[in-house]
């Protein structure tokens, strides 16, 4: 719990200065590949994680990995400044936080779509606008996942907001209808 407020208090103060440098999207991208490069290496996920590390030394790899993958300034003081205060093991957490805020600021809803069968362009175009206006007009950005348990249709998360529409939850829902008489 005090780590993820830890995260967001990063986050959020990225993002500001993101902000206020009209970076957001290009920041946000560029801190996703640090946490690929991090999450990628088991040496280097540990070397962030393990207390007995100095926070130079967690800076000075930081400042390598920014260097490495050509990241902006802002970037690379801000991974400096997380490491150095041995909060490097938040990047993911920091990351996911940021992302959030950048959505928020685009009026963006990202929902994870759980299938029975691979969506159609068609299809996934259709789902978007749908859900978009049942969100109030957001931008939805789908992550589709094929799941051979569903029977047929849906199942959208949007944070802690599930809609089923799938053949499973329509034969739940009218098996509870005739429990109940």
């Amino acid at each position: 719990m005090k780590s993820r407020r830890a995260a967001r208090s990063y986050a959020k103060a990225l993002h500001d200065l993101a902000r206020a440098a009209g970076r957001t999207e290009t920041i946000a991208a560029e801190l996703v590949s640090v946490v690929e490069v991090v999450r990628g290496d088991a040496a280097l996920e540990q070397l962030f994680t393990r207390p007995g590390v100095s926070a130079a030394t967690k800076h000075g790899v930081a400042d390598e990995i920014a260097q490495r993958l050509d990241v902006s300034k802002l970037v690379r003081d801000f991974l400096g400044l997380v490491a150095g205060h041995g909060r490097a093991a938040l990047l993911p957490d920091i990351a996911e936080a940021y992302r959030m805020l950048v959505d928020a600021d685009a009026n963006r809803a990202r929902v994870r779509v759980r299938t029975a069968v691979p969506l159609t362009e068609q299809e996934r175009a259709l789902l978007a606008a749908r859900l978009g206006a049942a969100l109030g007009g957001k931008q939805v950005v789908i992550a589709e996942v094929v799941d051979k348990e569903l029977l047929g249709g849906f199942v959208a998360e949007i944070g802690s907001l599930v809609m089923d529409g799938s053949l499973d939850g329509q034969l739940a829902r009218l098996r509870e209808r005739m429990a109940r008489g």
